[in-house]
């Protein structure tokens, strides 16, 4: 099929739906991409055309992305006989005996599973990089990172391996992959999406799933077959009043944008993102909405240290939990610098310290709420400046002070709306000068999804970003 990659998820399965191509079809030029793309930037852990092939000889439920090829990130969704290593050496040899629900309602919407997208270890970084797998790269400059830490799935679609791919967020693993590599990413509210079946939520409530993708309607149409309750959740985000899809043609109206170019920690947009926000602002004006600076009033610090503690505690009991399973404690020799550097300090933490975090995040929900009173969107950068070169931010730098305050300042808006379980999105509306993409984020109130996918519909149809790819070798 030549010309796969002109087609959108959506696009596809209209393809399928109407006898022009099967899904059999798109699976091997999927499969065909998905070797190339390997060879060029290493953006797949594990290639499974069997299970794929399975899944279309057993026949495909009528969904709305019948026949529609996909990959999973390899963290957190199961799929039953694969591996799932979390990018990591402590779990290189784990094969999942089960289906996440994620996976149950990917495969209901008709789904083709065909490989799983790499992974820094336990999505620790917002690069890509790990010595379980190696460097992912970015297609727009192999030696330039792809972001993280889903950066194997937006590698995978900005290569055209296939239209949209699942992706997750805890600190900004969807907006900075995306941001870095000129797609579309939405992180949902917290409470939309499931985690389960053994758990309903990770790092506190910080990370949750979706998807990068190239076009708005795709991630809409996916949120809609894809989110909701499931057994034992402790809380669930506002339903919308219709459906995502039906969302990302309308209107927005005129809305009232903050300008919020100063990050939590302090940072500030360097001249590449600073002309990304000039020519954001400017394109925003001309669509008729209002725009004024103005931030939350919050304790950057204190969330800094809360972000830090919170991801540190929680994944190393889960790495406890791993060892007790399978009965012998996680070493040293198996994990990353950084990795190993957090759980020690993890075991530092006193509880009313994580207790006094739990405050430290209400009120800076409460904040963004009260400012979300006035405004209706927020503008930053996804990222202050453009895609790093690797090495910079892998777990295993060379410097550990350099790492520190590269993560940092990299993605220094994105982890507030992990904390206050906002959603936020990047949008692929700027390039910088030597032609790397440098997304901008939106953030809504808390269940606004709906919104944002009504502005970023509009953005779309007012600065077209999908024939927009990166070189090919």
């Amino acid at each position: 099929m030549n010309d796969y990659e002109n087609y959108d998820a959506l696009g596809l399965a209209d393809l399928v739906r109407r006898k022009q191509v099967t899904a059999s079809e798109l699976l091997d030029a999927a499969l065909t991409r998905a070797e190339a793309a390997q060879a060029r930037v290493n953006c797949f852990s594990s290639i499974l055309p069997g299970h794929a092939r399975a899944q279309i000889e057993a026949g495909l439920p009528d969904g709305p992305f019948a026949g529609v090829p996909f990959a999973l990130k390899d963290l957190g969704a199961a799929l039953k006989g694969a591996p799932l290593t979390s990018g990591s050496l402590a779990y290189k040899n784990y094969v999942a005996d089960y289906d996440a629900v994620l996976t149950q309602r990917y495969k209901a919407a008709g789904l083709v599973i065909f490989g799983q997208t790499t992974t820094p270890e336990f999505g620790g970084t917002t690069t890509t990089e790990s010595t379980l797998f190696g460097l992912t790269r970015n297609p727009w400059n192999l030696e330039r990172i792809a972001g993280g830490s889903s950066g194997g799935a937006a590698a995978a679609v900005a290569a055209g391996v296939l239209p949209i791919a699942h992706a997750s967020d805890g600190g900004g693993s969807i907006r900075v992959p995306a941001a870095c590599c000129g797609l579309f990413g939405l992180k949902p509210s917290r409470g939309r999406m499931p985690m389960g079946p053994n758990r309903t939520e990770g790092w506190g409530g910080f990370s949750i799933n979706h998807a990068i993708s190239r076009s708005v309607r795709d991630s809409a149409a996916l949120l809609d077959a894809t989110h909701g309750i499931e057994i034992g959740s402790r809380y669930a985000a506002p339903a919308p009043e219709r459906p995502y899809l039906e969302e990302a043609g309308r209107d927005p109206g005129r809305l009232r944008v903050a300008l919020w170019r100063k990050a939590p920690n302090g940072t500030l947009p360097d001249p590449d993102a600073q002309r990304g926000l000039d020519a954001t602002v400017k394109l925003l004006l001309s669509l008729g909405h209002e725009v004024e600076e103005a931030e939350p009033e919050i304790d950057g610090p204190a969330l800094a240290a809360t972000l830090t503690r919170m991801v540190s505690a929680h994944l190393t009991a889960s790495l406890d939990l791993w060892g007790e399973q399978r009965g012998r404690p996680v070493e040293e020799s198996e994990l990353e610098p950084v990795t190993w550097a957090m759980t020690r300090n993890a075991r530092t933490i006193a509880g009313v310290e994580m207790a006094r975090d739990e405050v430290t995040l209400q009120l800076a929900a409460i904040a963004y709420g009260r400012m979300m009173q006035r405004f209706d969107v927020t503008l930053s950068p996804a990222i202050t400046r453009k895609p790093e070169m690797l090495g910079v931010i892998s777990l295993n730098p060379k410097d550990m002070r350099t790492f520190a305050a590269a993560i940092a300042s990299f993605p220094a808006h994105c982890a507030f709306y992990n904390q206050t379980g906002a959603p936020a999105m990047s949008v692929p509306l700027h390039w910088t000068d030597d032609g790397l993409p440098l997304g901008m984020m939106f953030g809504a109130a808390y269940g606004n999804e709906s919104l944002l996918f009504r502005l970023a519909g509009q953005l779309e149809r007012a600065q077209p970003w999908a024939g927009r790819r990166p070189p090919r070798a």
